[in-house]
């Protein structure tokens, strides 16, 4: 059953990203696709894309060369998709302070960018018609997005922690499922270069990382879709060092 084109094989490649285009579609249908743009645009264009790179694999008339081109693409487009949602995390979280959230996000977004940049960059020099240099290049890539990735989300999470933040149920819901996935994909890979692991081994962190994905949109889907049960909190005051601070200083500091 752990075999590359097995029946389990393609479920956890085609599964995941139809339920993750689905709940696309039912944001939209509720209208709230406009509470969080960047993780509706996400789970359109990136259930599109991972299709697609299905799609080239098992067709047996595009190349080996076709399909990692395909794969380049849809990594550049999931790393825009990404940062984009990942800035917004942060903007809707610290939203109270305006300052912050409007710094955080240009600074997670500028990121973004400069990595985009710097593998197309990596791409143009490389040798045009070298299988190996293609496939070298993308897992590259991939595994800088995931360790970013992981970096960010874990700055977010921390950060929130300290300050004692709230965080809405929708968007801690994406930002488990997003954090689950990155963690799980850079360690993976850091098995894959570092262990010198044999064929088999390799391909069990294929269906990991593919059961791991298949999970967080079950995350998704629950976070978003399933309505929180009312309850009743006492507030809970901010520290002494709280983000009113750093708010007002920041400000002061872009408007001299």
């Amino acid at each position: 059953m752990l075999q590359a084109h097995s029946l389990l094989w393609h479920y956890l490649w085609v599964a995941p990203n139809l339920l993750l285009l689905i709940l696309g579609l039912v944001l939209w249908k509720r209208g709230a696709a406009r509470q969080f743009p960047a993780f509706f645009a996400f789970a359109i264009l990136s259930a599109i894309g991972q299709l697609c790179v299905y799609a080239a694999d098992v067709l047996p008339f595009v190349s080996a060369e076709i399909f990692w081109r395909v794969d380049w693409t849809y990594l550049i487009l999931e790393a825009i998709l990404k940062f984009a949602l990942i800035a917004e995390i942060f903007a809707v979280l610290f939203g109270s302070y305006a300052v912050l959230a409007r710094l955080g996000k240009t600074l997670i977004r500028a990121l973004g960018v400069a990595l985009i940049l710097a593998a197309a960059v990596a791409a143009a020099y490389a040798p045009k018609y070298e299988l190996v240099a293609i496939v070298n290049g993308a897992n590259l890539f991939d595994q800088t997005i995931f360790l970013v990735e992981s970096g960010v989300l874990a700055f977010v999470f921390l950060f929130s922690f300290y300050f004692r933040l709230s965080w809405p149920r929708q968007l801690f819901g994406i930002a488990l499922g997003l954090s689950i996935s990155a963690c799980v994909h850079l360690a993976t890979w850091a098995l894959i270069s570092n262990a010198g692991l044999p064929y088999f081994s390799r391909l069990v962190t294929v269906f990991i990382n593919m059961a791991t994905y298949h999970l967080c949109v079950l995350i998704w889907f629950y976070y978003i879709l399933v309505p929180q049960k009312a309850a009743t909190k006492s507030a809970v005051p901010l520290p002494e060092n709280n983000l009113d601070v750093w708010n007002r200083e920041l400000e002061r500091l872009l408007q001299q």
